[in-house]
């Protein structure tokens, strides 16, 4: 659909920059695409290939009523605005409507239109999917320059999602504006022109869209959600039960529960955190699902939270009747004020501020180690410049290559992005990032991206730190790695972090359960992956039968002073036994191992089979990724790649398991092996100076007693808890730093090269 005859009055040399305002009234007889003859509509702008507005979600409603205003900048008036309308179907992908255009050579300038457009299919032209109706108004304006620097800033979207708030806001004189723009915008800079009455003539005023951009990405609030318990939910397997979990969705932000197994009475107990955005708060999705294997999961029901009807700082307990189904959930909700998450220019450093210093290290230091347990500590990230990127952009006649270079933090789900720089491989951002660090075990992740205005986000290295590993105030040069973290890539990035923790928190949040991404990569069907597993599960296993081989030969006498020894060790121990022994060897076992260390005899071997099997593994994810182009998606989602990545994941999870026993005996993480020490020492003491009976009678009444004491209580593992802060030997390798290429040094740079 275009609108109207063409304008006479439009200008048709140099077309100049426009404002197009736009109002989304409503729809009318809109198609219907769920199940119960409804659809949630929402409605997405396009100009020139690009999403630059995109409407709330009416539910249930095929005569929505929006009402919603964008300011979209313009300049070229010959490409169409595009307007598609969707049906919001969650964990699903979304059902296309229809979909119109406005021709914007159509409108006469400085002049309010209403506009009716009549939406299509192209697969059923003849079908009518319904109307939406518009206000249009499109002003002239003379900034070209800045609207082509936004242009190019478009939308960019990348695989792992960094989304961010799709509209800025902005306040001249006593109005406040929204302007639209991409939701993956980076750094822009706009003119807005306001007329001065008094002088008559018109100011021009700069807006640094760069602030916003920095804004746009910072939350406002925690939204804490423990998902407790579904009760009566819907039968929808054969045997009368089903396999139920749940789906949580805040704006681009997702959480998936685990399943629980043949009940309709499932218990969870599971805590995670969305950021919020929005000072009005948010409505949260939750769909609820049955598991079926080899086949399309069932849906068992939905419901909805508004966050702004739950009042700021109180933990509410909310009881959500299902709908389109049967049951309900049981949820905690708890609003909180925003972390200290900051983005500012290498200028504004916090660290160097003394008040400031001194307020973090008070805040941190040994007397707050009981206040507020979940803020263990504060990170500052310096990310300063890269060198040698890959070039992704091929452009010109003599094939002139370069990249357009973004960074991307992340630590845990907290993601914060730097400003793109344009035809660069040695950009310079000079940001400093600042966190709230809720574990100390996490990695800091900061990788680059190729900014690409057609499509994806090209990859260009990626570098996994951990906060443990961080030496303060070092400017250090890492080497970018591939996507997997098994090998280097082409370039390195200037960094300078600094973490200040309290110990004593970090210590009890390591008994905790650990914070799960929302965000991870999809499992499939790997058999070199398989094979890694099975050969680490073998290692595992080969290092107990070598135990109980030694020990056998004890028994055998193939070394008669060994087998005297062991002998005269057995006589000891059994007739002297008490159970503090057994944490006490332990203890030993931790202080031989790091005498060995601090005496430069280190037993810590360097595991070349994963490492070469990681590399095999990284060329396999080459080959399937040109492989999967060439298949189609239905062909992966059988039953059998289901059962085998399961099997996958479980070898991956044993073998785990059994390096990081290890690696915690072997000091690779120092920090973990004192703790281990000083929880050692003090079980120790404990078994020493009580009897058994006591601790096992205060363990049986903790245990019957805790959910009385707690209802809500999330059940846990100390000692599992404790473990999964250990790396498996394929984290040490990944996060496991390169050595520079000297070619990359600045100073051999200056003498190659003294012009």
């Amino acid at each position: 659909n275009s609108f109207g005859a063409s304008n006479a009055d439009f200008p048709s040399g140099d077309p100049g920059m426009y404002q197009l305002d736009v109002t989304l009234r409503r729809g009318q007889n809109l198609a219907a695409r769920d199940r119960g003859g409804t659809s949630d509509p929402y409605v997405k702008f396009k100009l020139g290939g690009k999403e630059v507005f995109r409407s709330k979600t009416v539910h249930k409603n095929l005569n929505p009523v929006w009402e919603e205003k964008a300011y979209i900048l313009i300049d070229n008036l010959r490409e169409p605005l595009y307007i598609k309308v969707f049906d919001y179907d969650f964990g699903l992908q979304d059902d296309f409507i229809g979909s119109a255009f406005l021709d914007l050579t159509s409108l006469e300038l400085n002049r309010q239109t209403d506009v009716t457009l009549s939406l299509k299919d192209p697969h059923y032209p003849d079908h009518d999917m319904g109307t939406i109706f518009l206000s249009v108004l499109l002003a002239p304006g003379d900034q070209r320059e800045a609207t082509m620097l936004m242009r190019k800033s478009w939308k960019r979207s990348s695989k792992n999602n960094y989304d961010l708030l799709p509209s800025m806001p902005f306040k001249t004189g006593n109005f406040w504006h929204r302007i639209y723009c991409p939701s993956k915008c980076v750094l822009m800079t706009v003119f807005f022109v306001s007329l001065n009455k008094h002088h008559g003539i018109f100011q021009t005023q700069s807006l640094r869209l760069s602030d916003l951009h920095r804004k746009s990405q910072l939350w406002r609030g925690i939204v804490s959600v423990t998902l407790i318990e579904g009760r009566e939910l819907k039968a929808m397997d054969a045997n009368g039960l089903s396999d139920p979990y749940v789906k949580f969705r805040l704006g681009h932000q997702k959480y998936k529960s685990k399943i629980v197994p043949k009940t309709l009475n499932p218990q969870w107990r599971e805590q995670f955190d969305f950021h919020l955005y929005e000072e009005r708060g948010g409505i949260i999705d939750i769909t609820v699902w049955d598991k079926d294997v080899g086949k399309k999961d069932d849906f068992i029901g939905r419901c909805q939270i508004d966050l702004s009807t739950l009042s700021k700082e109180q933990t509410h307990k909310l009881e959500m009747p299902l709908e389109e189904g049967e049951g309900y959930l049981v949820l905690l909700v708890t609003l909180t004020a925003s972390a200290a998450v900051t983005i500012s220019d290498l200028s504004i450093n916090s660290l160097e501020d003394q008040k400031e210093r001194e307020e973090i290290l008070k805040r941190y230091s040994p007397m707050m180690m009981f206040h507020n347990i979940s803020d263990v500590g504060f990170l500052q990230v310096k990310v300063i410049r890269a060198e040698a990127l890959m070039a992704a952009d091929v452009t010109g006649k003599d094939s002139f290559s370069k990249s357009d270079p973004f960074c991307v933090v992340e630590l845990n789900n907290d993601r914060l992005l730097t400003h793109t720089v344009y035809r660069n491989l040695n950009p310079e951002w000079n940001k400093i990032f600042t966190f709230n660090i809720k574990d100390i075990h996490s990695v800091l992740e900061v990788t680059v991206y190729d900014e690409d205005r057609d499509r994806s986000a090209d990859f260009l290295g990626k570098v996994a730190i951990p906060l443990l590993s961080i030496q303060n105030g070092e400017q250090k040069a890492y080497v970018l790695k591939n996507k997997q973290l098994t090998g280097p890539t082409k370039g390195v990035i200037y960094l300078e972090i600094d973490v200040i923790f309290n110990a004593v928190k970090a210590s009890i949040r390591t008994l905790m359960p650990k914070e799960q991404k929302y965000i991870e990569e999809e499992d499939r069907l790997s058999k070199q992956l398989l094979l890694r597993n099975f050969i680490r599960m073998k290692h595992c296993i080969m290092a107990l039968v070598t135990a109980v081989c030694y020990i056998s030969s004890c028994f055998e006498w193939d070394s008669p002073p060994r087998s005297l020894a062991a002998f005269l060790l057995f006589l000891f121990v059994v007739w002297n036994f008490e159970l503090y022994m057994i944490p006490l060897a332990l203890l030993l076992l931790l202080a031989w191992n790091y005498f060995l260390i601090i005496s430069g005899k280190d037993n810590r071997q360097h595991d070349t089979v994963v490492e070469d099997m990681l590399e095999d593994e990284e060329e396999e994810d080459d080959r399937d990724d040109k492989d999967s182009e060439k298949k189609g998606f239905m062909n992966r989602l059988y039953a059998i790649q289901e059962v085998c990545v399961t099997v996958q994941n479980i070898l991956d999870e044993i073998a785990s398991f059994g390096e990081r026993i290890k690696n915690t005996f072997n000091w690779t993480v120092p920090f973990l092996s004192w703790l281990a020490i000083v929880a050692l020492s003090v079980f120790t003491v404990i078994l020493y100076f009580i009897p058994l009976r006591y601790i096992v009678l205060v363990w049986g009444i903790n245990k019957f007693t805790k959910k009385i004491r707690n209802p809500y209580a999330i059940d846990n593992n100390e000692l599992l808890d404790f473990l999964s802060r250990v790396p498996s030997d394929v984290q040490v390798m990944q996060y496991h730093e390169l050595k520079q290429d000297s070619t990359h040094s600045p100073s051999k740079r200056k003498k190659n090269n003294p012009a």
